[in-house]
């Protein structure tokens, strides 16, 4: 006789859970308005930082996980605030594992789950440079919010999407030499430095990406 691996049923518990009543607007809203304040308040201290977003004002960066998505527009004083309803985004990342057990699991093993990157290249390389050297203890300031276990898997996928990203860029920016690459203005005017989204735009190894 066949018997159910207990985290068959596990898995099946917590799809049941996700499948039910969603949060309120106000209270996912609530969530998104925490999270751009505190990126806001360290991106404040960064000069630099926010004089690389005043380049991209404007344009949107999307995070989504099944139907959950927060996307972040870059405003003219180079800071972030929570992107208008429906806004199209320059730059999409996707975590491709769809079960929320698997995603914990994934990150309590220490693994990299599935991140799929599409869209602008330069967006994608100024948010890679604010990673890099803007100092930001993401689950420490997501456990305020949303407690320690999740804050400590979502801060496990921040990172392997960090570390996507990173490839995504030198993926598409291989082959250029230092020396001839041009200045990020100036790449725009001289070619589309971006994929439309909605089109898997590089392969990359351990990632959910199409070449075009």
């Amino acid at each position: 006789m066949a018997t159910q691996s207990p985290f068959s049923f596990l898995n099946g518990l917590m799809e049941r859970v996700m499948a039910g009543p969603q949060p309120p607007q106000w209270l996912v809203s609530e969530v998104h308005q925490r999270l751009v304040l505190f990126l806001n308040h360290v991106l404040m201290q960064e000069k630099e930082a926010m004089e690389r977003l005043v380049r991209q004002k404007g344009r949107v960066a999307r995070v989504q996980w099944r139907g959950y998505s927060m996307a972040l527009q870059i405003t003219p004083a180079g800071l972030f605030n929570v992107a208008p309803e429906g806004a199209q985004p320059d730059l999409l990342l996707e975590v491709t594992e769809t079960s929320p057990l698997a995603l914990a699991q994934v990150a309590l093993r220490g693994d990299k789950p599935s991140i799929r990157i599409e869209g602008d290249v330069q967006l994608a390389a100024d948010i890679n440079w604010l990673v890099d050297h803007v100092e930001w203890d993401v689950e420490e300031d997501l456990a305020r919010i949303i407690g320690d276990a999740p804050a400590h898997t979502v801060a496990k996928v921040a990172r392997s999407a960090a570390q996507a990203l990173r490839q995504f860029v030198g993926a598409r920016m291989a082959g250029k030499p230092d020396a001839d690459a041009p200045a990020p203005e100036a790449a725009r005017a001289a070619a589309p430095a971006s994929a439309p989204i909605g089109s898997p735009v590089v392969s990359l190894p351990g990632f959910e990406n199409d070449k075009p």
